[in-house]
């Protein structure tokens, strides 16, 4: 019987983690965890209650008496907040924007890691974010950083958009991956960095069935 090994990936936005990491779950028969949803949720639920996005102790607060909940379904993983499905709206431009500035925050790192952790504690998952490999699952069977030119993710993102029904030019999203790859490398909670014993894939070239034939290969390899 195969391991039933975690699978961390990490990267920098618009990489294509979770479009890769749901095909990886599927074929591995494994839960999907995007915890980059999660943070999105946060940062939701914050602006429509006008809550400042630098008040870390106000923003804990909200998420006391926040109930987040990861469901799978046939067209992939769906994110409720209190019951409601935000699924589309956290994928929003303004979400986009304003998510690295919530995630920033450690007391709201914390809270969250805490409950990645719990959902990962049985094994037989693959979740992916910013520092799964070097915080949340840091005894993975499998660590992956994976990464891709600033064009090529803004051109994937744009395309993402295009099928979402939302305005967006490339240019502007190249400012914006960038400041964010920016932000999220240099906070002090958790930076995006590579794990010292993740594989290194650059999905620059590939197509995403290449890339996720090349993390499957490399789990098949672990289990």
């Amino acid at each position: 019987m195969a391991k039933q090994i975690q699978i961390a990936i990490d990267g920098p936005a618009g990489a294509g983690k979770s479009t890769i990491a749901k095909i990886v779950a599927e074929k591995l028969n494994f839960t999907y965890i995007d915890t980059g949803a999660m943070y999105r949720a946060v940062t939701h639920k914050a602006m429509q209650q006008n809550i400042q996005l630098d008040d870390s102790d106000a923003l804990e607060n909200m998420l006391s008496a926040t109930k987040i909940e990861l469901q799978p379904s046939t067209n992939g993983q769906l994110v409720y907040v209190d019951g409601v499905n935000v699924s589309d709206v956290i994928r929003s431009n303004e979400v986009t924007a304003n998510v690295s500035q919530v995630a920033a925050h450690a007391n709201i790192r914390e809270v969250l890691v805490a409950m990645q952790q719990q959902l990962a504690a049985g094994g037989a998952v693959v979740m992916d974010g910013r520092d799964i490999a070097t915080h949340v699952l840091i005894d993975a069977e499998l660590k992956v950083f994976m990464s891709a030119s600033v064009e090529e993710r803004a051109r994937r993102r744009h395309l993402d958009n295009e099928r979402r029904g939302i305005e967006s030019s490339i240019e502007r999203l190249q400012e914006e991956i960038a400041l964010r790859d920016k932000l999220d490398s240099e906070r002090e909670a958790s930076p995006l960095i590579q794990a010292v014993d993740a594989v290194y894939l650059d999905t620059t070239n590939l197509t995403i069935d290449e890339a996720a034939d090349a993390i499957l290969k490399l789990a098949q390899d672990v289990m």
